[in-house]
């Protein structure tokens, strides 16, 4: 008498397997030639200028040179672009998260009155946009310009992100609402007693967009921000690529380089530049990577 505990096998059609095995060896393919050329430019940050020049490509370099972080790092510029980008993206990302939830909760309610016409205005956003020009003059009207709340209040809310997360309510038992409503809690403690806990997936889904969309923010902190005490890391970056290639920006940093450690390395800079850009926010996924798949999916189908 068979044991109805155990498990029972489920034979695999050698079909399935051989199309499990194909799309393993797809996967696996993409994810090397995603990889790889990532790998590269930490490999050429790291390579002198001439075996950058002498081979086309690889993953370790020969000789082992520091030259290309030490121009990025020589006048300490790079250290206050990555602590103002540090203090706009923690703070974008709380103040993102915070109005995008506060938005979304109402809305997912069948009853709240005015729910049709508000959304049909967050979807009418994501198709035609003030401009530039209207957002820059608001900016400058309300005294925010050159101040960083203007990149934080600017993007505080992202219509998508919205739609996402007032699905992911809409998805919650309405029982668990009704028993809350029962026991003496108000909409604001419901919120934040019952709904923001069961969303950590879709919050750190939309957190993390948050955060990578502030932290490679260029455009928006070279219009609203001047000054080099404000400058964010994109910017800071970008004006030492530009003296490393050797532009008109020269200055005596430059030529203090070349006295010290050679010409500077124009191809190893940019890729030096790439890694510090990345590698930060880049550090931050692995913690997030066990919600985000669920955080995406489940907050596109439900609702």
């Amino acid at each position: 008498m068979a044991n109805p505990n155990k498990p029972m096998k489920v034979r695999e059609n050698p079909l399935d397997r051989f199309w499990d095995r194909l799309i393993m060896v797809f996967l696996i393919f993409a994810a090397v030639v995603t990889v790889a050329p990532f790998l590269y430019v930490v490999a050429g940050s790291f390579a002198t200028e001439k075996e950058l020049t002498e081979r086309a490509f690889f993953l370790i370099p020969h000789t082992i040179s520091f030259n290309a972080y030490t121009y990025i790092a020589r006048t300490g510029e790079i250290f206050r672009g990555l602590k103002n980008s540090l203090i706009i993206t923690l703070i974008g990302t709380v103040t993102s998260l915070f109005f995008t939830s506060t938005f979304a909760y109402p809305l997912s309610k069948q009853h709240f009155k005015g729910r049709i016409p508000i959304l049909n205005l967050v979807i009418f956003t994501m198709v035609f946009g003030g401009g530039m020009i209207p957002t820059f003059i608001v900016v400058r009207t309300l005294g925010l310009y050159n101040h960083f709340a203007a990149l934080i209040l600017i993007s505080a809310i992202s219509p998508f992100n919205m739609v996402i997360m007032k699905s992911f309510f809409a998805g919650i038992p309405v029982d668990l609402e009704e028993a809350a409503f029962i026991d003496g809690c108000n909409d604001w403690s419901i919120y934040w007693r019952i709904y923001l806990p069961l969303s950590k997936p879709v919050l750190a889904s939309i957190g993390l967009f948050c955060a990578v969309g502030h932290w490679n923010d260029y455009f928006s902190a070279m219009i609203y921000l001047s000054g080099a005490a404000k400058e964010t890391v994109q910017i800071v970056l970008r004006r030492i690529v530009l003296l490393a290639s050797g532009g008109d920006q020269i200055n005596a940093a430059m030529f203090d380089f070349d006295m010290l450690l050679g010409t500077p390395p124009d191809k190893a800079v940019k890729m030096a530049a790439t890694v510090v850009a990345t590698i930060p926010i880049l550090c931050v996924y692995p913690f997030l990577q066990k919600y985000f798949a669920k955080g995406v999916m489940v907050g596109a189908v439900k609702g």
